[in-house]
């Protein structure tokens, strides 16, 4: 389920042993077995699979990764050995985030003033009030301070903030994009439907979806352009407490209650600092491997908040060694068993689109679980990604050819004012 290297491509030298092989149990995987030989088959006198790359490229490349120079870098480059040629040795001491603006604060959206007698800056005013449609909900506060990671080509801000989590006493890091016409006035009293994107692999303590190169965020815009897709409020939280289980997006006993920070804390973070929607309309998930599963488990286990899932390459009953002595606990976040519950109380609706690569295994337990469970109110598809792999890249490219567009046409979508 969460087997091996599936970070986003790295922009230097460095070791994949960070990455463990493991399954998410801590078993070994067939996949990465099947990678590995392959990998050792295809790339000879290279490194062992796993091993420091030392230059070589990415074992998913057909050749050698060349390194990349923007003209940005370039320019940067440039300007740095001039001032250190003449004599600035002061400027060495900048950082070259200062030319990219990474680290600066960022404020998502133009609020009006609060209300008149409210102490909370956050809170809307009078105008700000949403016309028309008693499902949007404005920005309950308090604001969070976000500090940028990142910023697209279209000048859109991938931020970073510390959430500590009211209801699970669990703190992490929460990475978070608006597309642009979240900014946009004709928007500025309409919600955004949001979608919680969570990692696979330990999903600690970085969210991959938060690096740019993996083109989430970019698909998204290309996607609004051609109108296939929604233009997403996308949420990017940790998925574990630490690197050395995994804790299937719950609350076991005795742990971290990684269940309620998933399905209570982190959408509570969002209403906080965006204008989003009460309903669930407005709520999903999209996944890969281990986030895949946590977010099928949380929309079955919650369909009164959220309502689809793009679940790609995932497992479908929870396997975290942490349940060992737990099995009710265990039962009650299990997929299948949700989702008969589902069954047998006729709804919510919920939907469920399952991708996987045709290159890797796995497609068989969807297939049964759709079999066994995808009727009445559980709705599933499942999306082939031709050539497609265990690896975000495919998967993006899975949701570029399909899959926004299927979830969008089932959550809401942000309303601009005429004029």
């Amino acid at each position: 389920m969460h087997e091996y290297p599936q970070r986003p491509r790295p922009d230097d030298q460095q070791s994949y042993q960070d990455y463990p092989p493991q399954g998410h149990g801590g078993q070994p995987h067939q996949q990465y077995q099947q990678h590995q030989q392959s990998y050792e088959a295809s790339y000879p006198g290279r490194p062992p699979y796993g091993e420091p790359l030392a230059g070589a490229g990415h074992p998913y490349d057909p050749e050698p990764a060349q390194p990349r120079r923007s003209r940005r870098r370039i320019w940067i480059s440039a300007v740095v050995a001039l001032a250190l040629l003449l004599g600035g040795g002061g400027f060495a001491a900048w950082k070259l985030d200062w030319f990219s603006g990474n680290g600066e604060a960022v404020t998502f959206g133009k609020n009006p003033p609060a209300a008149a007698g409210s102490s909370d800056p956050a809170a809307p005013s009078a105008e700000a009030k949403p016309s028309g449609d008693p499902d949007v909900l404005m920005p309950t506060g308090p604001k969070s301070d976000f500090k940028q990671t990142a910023k697209l080509d279209d000048g859109t801000i991938i931020a970073k903030t510390r959430l500590a989590g009211a209801k699970s006493g669990f703190e992490g890091d929460v990475w978070v994009w608006a597309p642009k016409q979240y900014d946009d006035p004709k928007y500025a009293k309409s919600g955004f439907p949001v979608l919680i994107a969570l990692p696979g692999g330990n999903g600690f303590p970085n969210n991959y979806w938060a690096d740019t190169s993996l083109g989430l965020q970019k698909a998204i815009t290309e996607g609004v352009k051609a109108g296939t897709s929604l233009p997403y409020i996308v949420i990017m939280p940790v998925l574990n407490p630490d690197a050395k289980y995994y804790y299937d997006g719950s609350d076991i006993p005795g742990q971290a209650k990684m269940g309620t920070w998933i399905a209570e804390d982190v959408p509570a973070f969002a209403k906080a600092n965006f204008r989003t929607y009460k309903s669930r309309d407005g709520w999903a998930f999209m996944g890969s491997s281990s986030g895949a599963f946590v977010g099928m488990k949380t929309v079955l286990q919650h369909p009164d908040k959220f309502k689809a899932v793009i679940a790609s390459g995932g497992e479908i009953v929870p396997d975290s060694p942490l349940w060992k002595g737990h099995q009710a606990e265990m039962d009650a976040n299990n997929p299948e068993k949700l989702a008969q519950k589902l069954i047998d109380t006729k709804g919510p609706e919920v939907y469920i689109n399952f991708q996987i690569g045709t290159k890797e295994s796995g497609k068989e337990r969807m297939v049964k679980f759709q079999q066994q469970y995808g009727k009445g109110p559980v709705k599933t598809t499942i999306r082939d990604i031709q050539n497609g792999e265990h690896n975000g890249w495919h998967y993006v490219r899975g949701m570029k050819e399909g899959s926004l567009e299927w979830v969008s046409k089932v959550l809401k979508a942000p309303k601009p004012e005429a004029g």
